[in-house]
């Protein structure tokens, strides 16, 4: 099928969708009641360290255009807030001292001030929520020290350092709410680490086939149960074989049974960025109920 004829479903479809915090008996009167994708997060205790929920999360976020080899989501970065994602994987070409947003040579129609416009609205009007945010250089080779003089600029000159948090280590929920929690793939770049082992335990085979995939997105699930203590990232996403679109129309509904079959009552699976995870029905409430 081709993709002009898949039927995509829209953000807004899956915004108005609710979710439940916490099992009776054992959560808040807070936790159980319902809440909607955009302030699932304020069901959860602020004492919860990052590293023990379940975060849903896109891969390579603002990656919409650019055919079907580049594209990996079909939501802008606002959208994909609304509707309950809480970490954002964001690349970004060095270009005339500012950051572009790209995947590979695809240029997707966007600056990195536009990624920062859409998580400033959300969290000023859903002051519970945090966003995760990797940023990365891509398709610029450009020294760490240019990257982190960027960076800085669009912090102290352009008015954006209040709308992070930034350290070394990761904080709890609570101090993190209201905040974009900055995570570091650039050498130059100040806050946590994305390579660092003690922090994240990390699955992203991003060239293995679906059939290659699967098994080791369910294995880090379990690794994740069976291990805490680190904060888990599982990458759902794959782009061998066939275009992005299509593998997560073969991987989506797969880790979506897997949630809610065997690994039902599981909690803490960490960050799981997906492609295409609106196309999915129910997956990133799925997501959500394992906090």
């Amino acid at each position: 099928m081709s993709l002009t004829r898949r039927g995509f479903l829209t953000g807004a479809a899956v915004v108005s969708a609710s979710v439940l915090i916490g099992a009776p008996g054992t959560a808040t009167a807070a936790q159980r009641r319902a809440l909607g994708t955009q302030d699932w997060m304020s069901g959860i205790d602020g004492g919860r360290t990052l590293g023990s929920l379940t975060i849903p999360g896109t891969h390579d976020s603002g990656a919409r255009f650019g055919g079907p080899w580049a594209e990996c989501q079909n939501t802008t970065i606002a959208d994909q807030l609304n509707y309950g994602i809480r970490f954002l994987d964001v690349r970004c070409r060095v270009t005339g001292g500012s950051f572009a947003i790209h995947h590979g040579p695809a240029f997707q129609n966007m600056m990195f001030g536009d990624v920062l416009i859409a998580c400033r609205d959300f969290l000023a009007a859903h002051p519970s929520e945090t966003v995760l945010m990797r940023v990365k250089q891509e398709y610029s080779s450009d020294g760490d020290a240019t990257f982190r003089s960027i960076f800085d600029d669009y912090l102290d000159n352009r008015g954006w350092r209040s709308l992070f948090h930034i350290g070394d280590a990761l904080p709890a929920l609570g101090q993190a709410r209201g905040k974009v929690v900055l995570i570091a793939d650039n050498g130059g770049l100040p806050g946590v680490k994305w390579w660092d082992g003690g922090v994240f335990d990390l699955q992203d085979d991003w060239n293995a086939a679906p059939w290659d995939k699967y098994p080791r997105i369910e294995a880090h699930f379990r690794k994740a149960t069976e291990q805490p203590g680190k904060l888990f990232i599982n990458f759902v996403s794959t782009s061998a074989s066939l275009p992005p679109r299509w593998n997560s129309d073969n991987l989506n509904p797969r880790v979506h049974g897997f949630l809610d079959g065997t690994a039902s009552g599981w909690k803490g699976l960490g960050i799981v960025p997906m492609d295409f995870p609106n196309t999915r029905s129910g997956l990133v409430d799925s997501l959500i109920r394992h906090n």
